[in-house]
């Protein structure tokens, strides 16, 4: 999907209770972590919420080249088609109106546009810029034809552009999935030309295998890619938009009639949850790399009752000290906390020492994984739990789950 839509269509998971297929976790004893209420933090709260900062293989960039959203793509194609069909001739260059005011001109290609007695056809090909968008060099192809009644235009989609099929995503179910501004979009640019209704039929050639690399068949987007843009222009490594795609998650699921919720922090941790919850709708799992505080609050305007976060030590850590933004660039792991956990837990001294040793908290795990000695992990589980209900004043019940860096398997978990 584009990177720049806020509106975005992505993925997510079947209503099941969290049941007896989670693998045994030790008991902690009643002194361990559920009294830890008081820790260190060098960090101020302004800090815990902060976007992240943009990839390191991308430092040293000056000027990220930006690209165009499908939705300005397909608005290009649409009216070059238009244009074509009203005049005979197919234009090199066509002119779009972003949302914004700002015109942009795209060039049309002209060795795949053709134009026959009742319908023309044009194709523009995607250029995301410096983004690593999967839809980059996608030949947006648009069809159009006159209609002969009174209908208004509409915009269908053709092999390789996704219809809906779920609700939630503000697209009746049964249509392309074309979002709103870009459908804005197309219909001004078919006006430019002529008030005469038409219909246009997208197609991009290969769309349903780029679609595989999105999460639009767990919103039950089926076919191909979707037609998005807010701004109709792909800023590279856009947070913006991956933060809104989680929330268009969380929407899809709750639109469903689901009341809970998985929360992946990242791939690894989404398989891992998949085993641990396994029988829940796919709708159910929500992979929100480093916007937990985005999407628990997500969560709360969606009214969900029940949220299970699935993580690694690292991550769970952060969210422990009350990081709702755990990017690496922007939140450090809290050693004095790490301390903390490891002296009210009564752990042994080489512990203690691993808890101060490094500044990551995989050394901290792996130590308290050589040992066998799980109180510090869960009791790490239970104020990441504590501080995510603080964030969202207790709204919903929520639990947090610890699973190893390598297998994947269950470690701990908070123990209420």
């Amino acid at each position: 999907m584009d990177k720049a839509e806020p509106e975005g269509i992505d993925d997510i998971p079947k209503k099941t209770s969290i049941g007896s297929k989670h693998k045994t976790v030790p008991k902690d004893t009643p002194e361990n972590s559920t009294n830890i209420t008081e820790r260190s933090s060098t960090r101020s709260s302004a800090d815990k919420h902060l976007e992240p900062a943009i990839p390191d293989i991308m430092k040293g960039r000056k000027a990220l080249r930006q690209g165009y959203t499908t939705g300005t793509c397909a608005s290009a194609a649409a009216k070059a088609a238009i244009i074509g069909l009203s005049t005979g001739q197919i234009p090199e260059n066509v002119s779009v109106t972003l949302p914004a005011g700002r015109i942009v001109e795209l060039p049309v290609e002209l060795t795949a546009s053709t134009i026959n007695d009742d319908s023309a056809t044009a194709v523009v090909i995607k250029d995301a810029g410096d983004d690593p968008d999967c839809t980059n060099g996608a030949w947006m192809t648009a069809t159009v034809t006159w209609t002969y009644d009174q209908s208004p235009t509409k915009l269908l989609a053709g092999p390789g552009i996704g219809t809906v099929t779920m609700e939630g995503l503000g697209i009746p179910v049964g249509e392309p999935a074309i979002t709103p501004i870009p459908k804005r979009m197309i219909l001004s640019s078919l006006e430019e030309v002529t008030p005469r209704p038409v219909m246009v039929t997208f197609t991009v050639p290969g769309g349903d295998t780029m679609a595989k690399e999105t999460t639009n068949e767990r919103l039950g987007i089926i076919g191909g890619i979707s037609i998005l843009g807010t701004t109709g222009i792909v800023k590279p490594f856009s947070t913006a938009a991956y933060r809104a795609s989680i929330l268009r998650q969380i929407d899809v699921a709750s639109a469903r009639g689901f009341n809970e919720l998985v929360l992946c922090i990242g791939s690894r941790s989404e398989k891992a949850a998949m085993k641990i919850f396994s029988g829940y709708d796919p709708v159910l799992f929500v992979e929100v790399g480093d916007f937990t505080g985005a999407a628990l609050k997500q969560a709360v305007r969606r009214n969900i009752q029940k949220v299970s976060l699935v993580a690694m030590m690292g991550k769970i850590t952060k969210l422990a000290a009350g990081t709702m933004m755990t990017h690496f660039h922007k939140s450090n792991v809290n050693t004095t906390l790490l301390y903390d956990i490891a002296m009210t837990t009564h752990s042994l001294p080489e512990i203690v020492k691993a808890a101060t040793d490094t500044s990551t908290a995989r050394h901290f795990y792996e130590v308290c994984i050589a040992h066998n000695y799980l109180p510090p992990l869960q009791a790490t589980c239970e104020l990441a739990r504590q501080e995510c209900l603080k964030f969202i004043d207790n709204a919903f019940e929520m639990h947090v789950h610890m699973v190893d860096f390598d297998s994947g398997e269950l470690v701990a978990t908070d123990h209420t």
